[in-house]
């Protein structure tokens, strides 16, 4: 029984797959990622380009089996039951299915004059030109066996998948589902066209199985929460009993729901499920509690959506310093992939928010980071992580947490080139910027980093330290001070109020 979108079950006739051991080569399937899919929404919209959608039917059993699989005939054969039959299929249950199916998906793209991206394997790429002479690319999204193709004219592709798969229902429209997640275009409030993601309808059938499984207890979910969590609550600190195995595994199937819901856009409950994620080996039953608590948060409000908004934030420059750090970085350069694509379609800028919270875990006193990160006004990663190491100061902490910043922006900025999509930069002493933007809001982090003339006086912090100064010399961002209250990563980093939550969320939720 296959558990399908929204919970529901589907029944599924497989093969022995746990009984073969094929080698990792014939096994390993990739999907395309999530943050590649909310930046080719944010993409399509940009460039005005149109989305379709299409499903393979019966996809694996579509594909040559790789693996040498045999059965017994049954009565079913009739004639033929007892011979030994030879599968020539790839059947649901086999270790080497989705490689299969991948593969020969993979060939039919390839011959449509698709190229995979470097950066995501799952996002394939074709130069075009509209009839107006803008140039743009054309994308095919693969998750499995659902296809997303972006193009101005997105039915082109479609048909030549048509020509090799069955599509169910034989036919492609405007997805209205992906991964799981509901998706629509709309009109902001500028009239300009974009994408949204929400994840209403898995919440709502999460909501309700919890609330039929306590029904069933004599049980229900806590009301009235108004927030993921109570503001003194903090689960490191919860002293409760431990849960018994089937309580454990209860608690862990359902912080692995409210990890895809996150996945799906609910990003204003990432800091608690973060946090509790880290009791899954011993949880106890103040953190099942919580968990439930969740999920009368999410029945309170389970509408939130994300826009992939296309259109550039107001930034003012003044926010910025400019300092020559020739003296300091002589040969700092921000390292340019010399095999990307040629840029085409319109320019995109990175902002990035950064905040973390220092000795916010009671026990082991490590700290929590927080980032949002932007392109343009598409909000596409948002990390919410406890630090690996116990720093002893705030200042400790905010450098560790700009460092992971900016190694996700740079591995951000990779994609979005490996995807052909220009950076909007200046040129500066014959050579082409392209920084992102960073808001953090400590300010001694704030002038080690911008002033080339900052001196560290913790030498503990050195590889930080060099490596943000660096990476602001070369250009490869640079960094602004933002006010702590609207800091938007401080709703990955503490537990707020409702007021403080409500301010930051609807800054970029809906």
């Amino acid at each position: 029984v296959k558990l399908g979108e929204n919970f529901r079950r589907k029944a599924r006739l497989v093969a022995g797959g746990h009984t073969t051991d094929p080698p990792s080569s014939i096994t390993y399937s990739s999907v395309v990622s999530r943050d590649s899919v909310r930046i080719a929404l944010t993409i399509a919209a940009l460039n005005d380009l149109d989305v379709l959608g299409c499903d393979t039917q019966n996809a694996y059993i579509s594909a040559p089996c790789r693996e040498k699989i045999y059965c017994i005939a049954g009565q079913e054969f009739g004639s033929d039951a007892g011979k030994v039959m030879i599968i020539k299929r790839a059947l649901y249950g086999l270790k080497s299915s989705g490689a299969a199916f991948r593969a020969k998906l993979a060939n039919c793209i390839w011959d449509l004059g698709y190229r995979p991206s470097k950066a995501d394997p799952d996002v394939w790429l074709k130069a075009a030109t509209k009839a107006n002479g803008h140039k743009y690319y054309e994308m095919i999204l693969c998750y499995v066996d659902d296809v997303i193709s972006i193009s101005e004219r997105p039915m082109r592709a479609i048909e030549g998948i048509k020509a090799v798969f069955k599509l169910k229902g034989d036919k492609a429209e405007v997805p209205e589902m992906y991964l799981g997640a509901g998706i629509t275009q709309v009109k902001t409030a500028n009239g300009t066209k974009c994408w949204t993601m929400t994840s209403e309808k898995y919440v709502q059938s999460a909501v309700t199985n919890v609330e039929a499984k306590l029904a069933n207890e004599g049980q229900r979910l806590p009301s009235g929460c108004k927030t993921p969590f109570p503001s003194d609550y903090h689960p490191s600190e919860d002293t409760s009993m431990e849960l018994d195995h089937v309580g454990i595994r209860y608690f862990q199937e359902l912080i692995g729901v409210l990890r895809w819901a996150v996945e799906l856009g609910r990003v204003d409950i990432l800091l608690e499920v973060a946090l509790l994620s880290s009791q899954m080996a011993l949880p106890r039953i103040g953190h099942l509690q919580q968990v439930y608590h969740i999920f009368g948060y999410l029945k309170n409000s389970p509408r939130r959506r994300l826009y992939y908004d296309p259109d550039y934030p107001q930034i003012s420059e003044e926010r910025f310093n400019s300092y020559d750090w020739e003296d300091f970085y002589k040969d700092a350069e921000e390292e340019i992939p010399m095999d990307m694509p040629e840029p085409r379609g319109k320019e995109v800028g990175i902002h990035c928010f950064v905040d973390a919270s220092h000795a916010s875990d009671k026990v082991t006193r490590r700290s929590q980071t927080g980032i949002l990160i932007f392109v343009n006004r598409a909000p596409i990663i948002a990390f919410s992580k406890r630090q690996n190491s116990v720093e002893t100061s705030t200042f400790g902490s905010e450098f560790t947490a700009m460092k992971q910043a900016i190694e996700l922006v740079k591995g951000l900025k990779y994609k979005l080139r490996m995807f052909g999509v220009p950076l909007e930069g200046t040129m500066k002493n014959g050579i082409l910027q392209q920084p992102a933007n960073m808001y953090c809001d400590n300010e001694a982090v704030y002038k080690n980093i911008t002033i080339p003339t900052s001196v560290l006086s913790k030498k503990m912090h050195g590889i930080s330290y060099h490596f943000c100064r660096e990476a602001v010399a070369s250009g490869m961002c640079r960094v602004a001070k933002e006010d702590t209250l609207t800091n938007l990563a401080d709703l990955f980093t503490k537990v707020l109020g409702r007021v403080k939550r409500e301010s930051l969320m609807d800054r970029f939720m809906y």
